[in-house]
């Protein structure tokens, strides 16, 4: 449905309290971050890790450094832009964009979104096996119903939510102090892969791979919308201090996460690269040889770490989703179903990659999702870029001139780095694919790619006094005055003898007074009443007639005019039918009083009939 409710994450929104003093409120502003950094260690970074450093050694941790500086600069550019206009990452594009760009936008972003999901079962699947020995088919199933934890975690509050992520954070990082600890590196060998190296063929390959696991468009979207869960000072002053605390936020958690990437290449280059074994690029390997070279200690911790990373990150992919919907289209659909449809569309390819290629393949599936991320960065840097350089929207707090030029030499690498990528693919999949693949299908979606991301690029500069600030799905508050009384002529009172009805019918006099008409309405949902309609004569439908004519002549004795309809079959179809026949203009009904559970058992009549009648609805509780 449309979303009436334009802010984002509307239902966690300014909820979290930032009125504090001293160390309390800098604690009340921790906490976006490191839901963003789960982001940073999901099982997608620890396959690219792993190839890294089984293939190269420490010679890649160079990569994981600049990646990291590379994303606190840009995760700070996401919060202060959430924070300053109030829109996140997806709202803005909407804005200064026209809406034909806006789609292929919004499929990239949710591309994006389904191959780290994608990442994230791969990894739960395989800790589940790890430790459980649970086939990886049923694992990748299993996972699909991991929904519920994020449902309750959503209604438990931004901070429930944010302790159990925290929880598992600390997990993955005591495993990994464990691990080290077993494997025992050479750390003069590590300090050497700080120095960075010329890269090409494998190595560039497996870096972009790196730096499309660690700087994630998703999180760009997540912490500009993450952000607003604070409820502070919309002063100058209070704007500053939430930039400033939530950048100390972004540097302590991404930095947490940059320990826990370094750990897992440096896991790999000591444990396989070291004792000759170059191509460990599957997470199952990994394992096993750990548990060869270093007894059984060190897979538990391995496979604990992966369920924790896997299991954290799927709830920050599920919240990004859901902005990234809500922000480009105005669409809002349920939490669980949003959840599922990202979930199913991420099963698919990896069920398909383990019945036809087998178990082995995983590794590289896992790395390629790493690198569709990477290949879409660019579409999510550049808008954020040009957001933040603009006046109009963050008015005295856009970004400085050194800081603009830093993170457009970022995107650059980063772009640069992903043309690279994709001339040495084609190259490569020419050898072995036919020519009208290439020639019909991959190089015409890679051009196209590249004539959007120049329009990213070049758009805003062409409108660039023209960007918004408050163009978000509804519009300004426009010019108010009373009016006239609204008088109801016709009202409809729906009827269903659950103990409420005195209570709707006390409401609907009081709307409309003697002067009204009024016609109660009942809907008999027997299954006689389902297909036979109006020609049913069950024992239900004759008590419902009477019940109904006992309330319309208690009425008529009080002086009012009253008639009765009854339907049959669907509620919401036959109240809309009757509605519509009878021309009635004030609609008041009693609400079921289930939710949860029970609406998806027994279903929901106000939802289905609010968009079948175009009148006024009164809802009696």
């Amino acid at each position: 449905m449309k979303n009436t409710d334009t802010r984002s994450l509307s239902e966690v929104h300014g909820s979290v309290s930032t009125q504090k003093r001293g160390w309390r409120r800098i604690l009340a502003f921790l906490g976006p971050a490191y839901l963003i950094s789960v982001g940073y260690m999901d099982p997608g970074n620890w396959a690219t890790d792993i190839a890294g450093g089984s293939m190269f050694g420490y010679k890649l941790i160079w990569i994981l450094l600049m990646s990291n500086i590379i994303a606190v600069l840009l995760q700070s550019l996401s919060a202060r832009l959430g924070i300053v206009s109030g829109l996140d990452l997806a709202q803005a594009s909407k804005s200064n964009y026209p809406k034909w760009a806006n789609l292929p936008l919004y499929i990239l972003a949710e591309i994006a979104i389904a191959a780290c999901d994608l990442a994230e079962i791969v990894g739960m699947a395989i800790g589940l096996n790890l430790l459980f020995g649970l086939p990886l088919v049923w694992g990748i199933c299993v996972t699909a119903f991991d929904t519920l934890l994020l449902l309750l975690l959503l209604k438990k509050g931004m901070r429930i939510m944010e302790a159990f992520i925290i929880s598992l954070v600390a997990v993955i990082g005591i495993c990994f102090i464990l691990e080290m600890l077993i494997v025992s590196p050479v750390y003069s060998d590590v300090l050497k892969g700080f120095v960075p190296s010329k890269l090409s063929g494998e190595a560039l390959y497996i870096s972009i791979g790196i730096i499309g696991a660690t700087v994630m468009p998703h999180n760009l979207y997540l912490h500009s919308s993450l952000v607003q869960t604070r409820n502070f000072e919309q002063t100058h002053a209070g704007i500053k201090r939430a930039i400033r605390f939530n950048f100390f936020d972004t540097v302590i958690a991404l930095n947490l996460a940059f320990f826990v990437n370094a750990a897992i290449l440096i896991l790999a280059a000591a444990a396989f690269y070291v004792n000759g074994l170059y191509h460990i690029a599957e997470i199952q390997d990994a394992s096993a040889m750990l548990e060869t070279l270093f007894g059984k200690a060190a897979p538990i911790f391995f496979g604990i770490a992966l369920i924790a990373a896997g299991q954290s990150s799927t709830i920050t992919g599920t919240l990004a989703g859901q902005i990234v919907m809500e922000g480009h289209l105005n669409l809002r659909i349920q939490p669980w179903l949003r959840r599922m449809i990202t979930r199913i569309i991420a099963i698919i390819p990896a069920l398909i990659t383990i019945i036809y290629f087998g178990d082995r393949a995983l590794g590289n599936l896992l790395v390629l999702s790493q690198v569709v991320l990477s290949l879409q960065l660019g579409f999510a840097v550049i808008p954020l870029i040009h957001f933040t350089s603009s006046k109009i929207l963050m008015k005295d707090f856009v970004i400085p001139f050194w800081l603009k030029i830093l993170a457009w030499i970022c995107a650059a690498v980063i772009v640069y780095l992903n043309i690279q990528l994709v001339l040495q693919e084609i190259n490569l999949w020419s050898t072995t694919s036919p020519a009208w693949v290439i020639n019909g299908l991959i190089i015409p979606i890679a051009i196209a790619c590249l004539l959007l991301l120049a329009f990213v690029f070049f758009y805003p500069f062409l409108i660039k006094n023209k960007l918004v600030s408050n163009k978000i799905p509804h519009g300004n508050a426009t010019e108010f005055s009373p009016g006239t009384t609204i008088i109801y002529k016709h009202i409809g009172v729906t009827i269903d003898f659950s103990g409420n009805d005195q209570r709707v019918i006390q409401n609907a006099l009081q709307q409309g007074g003697i002067d009204a008409s009024y016609t109660l309405i009942h809907i008999v949902e027997s299954a006689a009443a389902t297909y036979l309609g109006k020609n049913t004569l069950d024992h239900e439908t004759k008590i419902d007639k009477n019940s109904l004519d006992s309330y319309r002549n208690t009425l008529i004795k009080l002086g009012y005019r009253v008639n009765t309809e009854i339907g049959f079959g669907r509620v919401a179809s036959g109240i809309s039918k009757i509605v519509q026949t009878e021309k009635i203009d004030l609609l008041v009904m009693g609400a079921h009083g289930h939710k949860g559970i029970k609406d998806w058992i027994f279903g929901t009549t106000v939802n289905k009939l609010r968009h079948k009648i175009t009148i006024p609805v009164l809802i009696i509780r």
